[in-house]
């Protein structure tokens, strides 16, 4: 019997505001409220909403024999929580269920991974404490940001007692092996691998409504079809996507929340076929052989490497000058610093620096706010200056610069006190006007009014 491992991600990113130069040290608010609200409604309205009730109506329809996974980071809840909480209560909804699996992530959807084993495993713990929390579930299996895995993430992963994680079945990495089958980590064994079929997955994401493909259009007979003319010997089809396929990437007019409603129907009518969850593949499957990954990988973009981040010289610059700060955040405990730095390590704002043409580049242009790469750089080192600058004051970075922190610490001190004063003189002053009788004064003598 051949498993689909349907999973989904799902992760909305707090955006900027345009800052510029000159707010530098004079406004410490960095957000668009506007637009993220405006776009999380819109997507909750066209995907999240309506692709949570067909997901629902499948499991209570085939009692339970369909099974999903979610990875929602917890930025998106943090946005739910604050702009459409019927969207959160919608994923409470199919937690009780018993049908849907809430994997692990990083708390900011992060590329800490790649800088910080100590850092990673504080988001990660952020992350799963709130999805325990909010769903009554303890995630045991880890999916990093945007797929991101190499033999040492995986080590770490299991290290922090999870028992599997996923991974893109990029070819330059299984190489003559197929990603239909669950193997382990290199380094440690007993972390069990999921590898993604890019193929069938991108055929949903990517592919369904595009009408010059050769196979337009895509219904769920002819998809079926191809997982029963898969190799006998392949045992699960791991089909990872973004959430936003459903209703946003891919219009409703398409026609993909109809093939997401009748894809359960079509795949259970043939007994050799069934859904199962990521956690209860790897303690039902038998890994066939491990899978090395020195080099880290990902499922974005043909290359499925780091170079949709990391690719390009404003990418880098920004990414090392954020992650600089590391060891000062670390002693820093002030709530609102805290907050800011969560959401300014967000992948999404080196996403939107990437510098790729050609197909890659027409998928980095629609999910980027910004005109150009070079504008998304320059406004995120415009929020990092000045966030970087309000950090110095709370944790200094040498001897001098905590002088210089006294010393202004000291200037505000004196200068509230002198607002103060000036308050306190000005409500006096106002006081002794109104008591005082009305007078004339002619020639610097006051005479009072009879």
């Amino acid at each position: 019997m051949k498993t689909i491992c349907l999973y989904f991600q799902l992760h909305q990113p707090f955006r900027f505001r345009r800052y510029r130069f000159f707010d530098i040290g004079n406004d410490h608010y960095y957000y668009d409220d506007y637009a993220n609200e405006t776009i999380l409604r819109k997507v909750a309205d066209q995907c999240y909403l309506p692709a949570n009730k067909i997901i629902l109506d499948a499991i209570k329809k085939h009692k339970g024999k369909f099974k999903v996974a979610f990875s929602l980071s917890g930025i998106a809840l943090e946005q739910f929580q604050l702009y459409a909480p019927e969207v959160l209560q919608s994923f409470k909804d199919l937690a009780q269920t018993g049908c849907v699996e809430f994997l692990s992530e990083t708390y900011s959807h992060s590329l800490v991974s790649l800088k910080s084993k100590e850092a990673l495993e504080k988001q990660i713990n952020q992350h799963d404490d709130l999805i325990e929390k909010l769903f009554g579930q303890r995630p045991t299996v880890f999916r990093n940001t945007e797929l991101i895995y190499s033999d040492d993430i995986g080590n770490i992963v299991y290290n922090m007692g999870f028992k599997a994680i996923l991974a893109e079945g990029a070819k330059h990495v299984l190489g003559w092996k197929s990603p239909g089958y669950l193997y382990t980590n290199a380094m440690n064994p007993r972390l069990k691998v999921l590898m993604r079929n890019y193929k069938l997955s991108d055929d949903i994401s990517f592919r369904f409504s595009n009408r010059e493909w050769s196979e337009f259009p895509l219904t769920t007979e002819k998809f079926t079809s191809w997982i029963m003319n898969m190799t006998p010997q392949e045992e699960v089809i791991n089909l990872f996507m973004d959430y936003e396929t459903f209703g946003e990437h891919q219009q409703a007019s398409s026609g993909i929340m109809d093939f997401l409603k009748e894809l359960p129907n079509t795949v259970l009518k043939n007994k050799t076929l069934q859904f199962d969850t990521p956690a209860n593949i790897t303690e039902n499957l038998q890994p066939v052989s491990n899978v090395h990954v020195p080099y880290p990988i990902s499922w974005a973009d043909e290359e499925r490497d780091l170079s949709a981040w990391l690719g390009n010289e404003m990418q880098k610059e920004a990414f090392d000058k954020l992650y600089s700060l590391l060891p000062r955040i670390e002693k820093c405990h002030d709530d609102e610093m805290l907050k800011d730095w969560a959401y300014l390590q967000i992948s999404d704002h080196f996403y939107y620096m990437c510098t790729k043409f050609f197909s890659d580049g027409e998928v980095h242009k629609y999910f980027n706010p910004y005109d150009s790469p070079y504008e998304a750089f320059i406004n995120y080192m415009n929020v990092l200056s000045d966030f970087t600058l309000r950090l110095d004051k709370l944790v200094p970075e040498n001897e001098r610069e905590a002088q210089l922190a006294s010393y202004q610490k000291l200037i505000d001190e004196k200068e509230e006190q002198i607002r103060k004063l000036e308050a306190e003189l000005k409500k006096k002053s106002v006081t002794k006007k109104m008591d005082t009788p009305k007078e004339s004064v002619k020639k610097g003598v006051i005479t009072k009014k009879k």
